[in-house]
């Protein structure tokens, strides 16, 4: 049923507004899906990784796409027709828990999101919840100093957190200089988790 498509670091799956027309699979590399306002301002809402499926939503509900997807580094992925994708559900129960279970987890991606943002009144708080987020999700996760990788731009995290690319800019220099982190290009290492807890 799915055809594999590769992406270059750049391009556009598909563009928020555009009626649905596939659902997509991660299968290797990330790509970033964010929301445009009226007045021209973007919302980076997530970085999706293997295993994270594109455009479920739109294409069970028959709708527009919510966000754009955009490829942050070279991506393939395999991609379903939504008329064979919604055909092979209705036939097929596992099919639908499985897309039931991806719905489910997209919802808990947004809540803690929107928790993010809201529940902490400092970018120093939101950069630090962030951060052990994603070392959670590192496959160093189980290290006394797990390692991320950091494929975002300042911009990008700005996005994210609901703050300017000069106040990320000058917290992880902050989280630099007392020793919490420390970076090596694209490379994070959290050195002491327990000084990000605190900032929660």
């Amino acid at each position: 049923m799915s055809t594999h498509v590769m992406l270059p670091m750049g391009s556009i799956l598909f563009a928020e507004g555009q009626m649905s027309r596939s659902v997509s699979v991660i299968c290797e590399g990330k790509v970033k899906l964010t929301k445009s306002s009226r007045d021209g301002k973007t919302l980076l809402v997530k970085i999706a990784k293997p295993g994270d499926v594109l455009g479920l939503s739109a294409a069970i509900s028959k709708t527009p796409y919510e966000v754009t997807a955009q490829a942050i580094e070279h991506t393939q992925i395999k991609t379903f027709q939504q008329s064979d994708f919604l055909h092979f559900i209705q036939r097929h129960v596992e099919g639908s828990l499985h897309a039931a279970e991806s719905l489910s987890n997209e919802y808990r991606s947004v809540l803690s999101d929107a928790s993010r943002l809201a529940l902490s009144s400092s970018i120093s708080g939101r950069l630090a919840n962030f951060l052990l987020e994603l070392a959670l999700e590192s496959e160093t996760a189980e290290n006394a100093q797990p390692e991320i990788h950091m494929s975002l731009k300042h911009e990008d995290l700005a996005s994210m957190l609901g703050s300017s690319r000069e106040s990320v800019t000058r917290v992880l220099s902050d989280f630099r200089r007392k020793g919490i982190i420390s970076v090596k290009g694209t490379r994070i290492t959290i050195l002491r988790k327990d000084a990000l807890e605190i900032l929660l």
